[in-house]
């Protein structure tokens, strides 16, 4: 599909503040009788934001996958991996989406997590750097002394941009960062608070179609290729203290991760189900991918990258924040 195609097909109003819509978690207590499969808690809540990487969690219940299981899961909304780890530590949340850098970084410090399966790793064009279609920015070299607006700092967002400074022959001291969350980062590049953003679909569709933004640069290339983004988890003590439930949860999103991965046309129905993103939005934004299974060696890509860049101060052994995978 054309990019002239492409963002023809969006509303010039495309709604880019995404929300939960009426999958918001239930105050139910969960269940920790033993149900018919000899699950020790059979009701669980499960916190996701509300993008595109979480879709297997809503596909999962849709298509009965965890009831198949023997579970009744509710989701939560939680605003970003890093800030859910609390709830899981509390026991608020049993299980929950993260990214794998807030994951590491928080690993570093001592944190007990178990990453339980995975979720959403990066494609071409799902993380770009974005300038106004007027910006007399045309390269990444021209970044240098500017500001770059990022969801987050110290974090993918800032590591994104970090290897494409590198390629350009800078360093991330040579530019600015400045946090802004995603719905706003256009109006923000705008308004002169920033001259580029690091931005994710569907906001980079969005912009491009109300506002005449234009790609900079693919982050999602050379070091940071078909890079691991997202999976799901939960801490060391819920683990252990629910393996049977663990398990049920990972056939059940592997089983939904992998007809995801089949089928982009079920992507496309459930994101309007969980998001602000309408049908038409939802059909022509770029995604990644959806992996079934954690795979050490791919992530071990992120650690490695994390501690090339000092994010990290020493090296993580992967395998080790991989909790194994159901064998029956």
């Amino acid at each position: 599909m054309t990019r002239k195609l492409r963002c023809n097909a969006i509303a010039l109003g495309v709604a880019v503040a995404l929300a939960l819509t009426g999958c918001s978690g239930s105050d139910k207590p969960a269940d920790s009788s033993a149900d018919s499969k000899g699950l020790e808690k059979t009701t669980i809540k499960v916190g996701a934001l509300p993008v595109p990487d979480a879709v297997s969690l809503y596909l999962a219940n849709e298509k009965g996958f965890f009831k198949e299981e023997g579970l009744t899961v509710n989701p939560v909304i939680i605003t970003g991996g890093a800030a859910a780890l609390p709830q899981i530590e509390s026991g608020a949340l049993d299980i929950s989406m993260t990214n794998y850098v807030s994951t590491f970084l928080a690993v570093s410090t001592g944190k007990k997590i178990k990453l339980i399966a995975d979720c959403y790793q990066a494609g071409p064009n799902t993380f770009n750097i974005m300038v106004p279609g007027d910006s007399p920015l045309k390269t990444v070299a021209d970044l240098k002394g500017k500001t770059v607006l990022v969801n987050n700092l110290h974090n993918i967002s800032t590591l994104a941009v970090a290897t494409q400074l590198k390629v350009a022959g800078l360093k991330e001291t040579d530019v600015k960062f400045a946090e802004k969350p995603l719905p706003e980062m256009g109006a923000a590049i705008k308004s002169g608070q920033g001259e580029a953003g690091l931005l994710t679909e569907p906001f980079i569709t969005a912009t491009q179609s109300a506002s005449g933004f234009r790609k900079l640069a693919d982050t999602m290339t050379g070091q940071m290729e078909n890079f691991p983004i997202a999976g799901w988890m939960a801490t060391e003590e819920w683990s252990s203290k629910y393996p049977k439930t663990l398990a049920a949860f990972q056939r059940a999103i592997s089983k939904a991760q992998q007809l995801a991965s089949s089928d982009r046309k079920q992507i496309e129905t459930m994101l309007p189900k969980y998001t602000k993103i309408d049908a038409k939005t939802a059909s022509v934004i770029t995604l990644g991918t959806y992996p079934s299974e954690l795979n050490a060696d791919r992530l071990q890509k992120v650690a490695d990258l994390m501690l090339e860049y000092g994010y990290l101060k020493g090296a993580i052994d992967v395998k080790s924040v991989i909790a194994a995978p159901s064998s029956s």
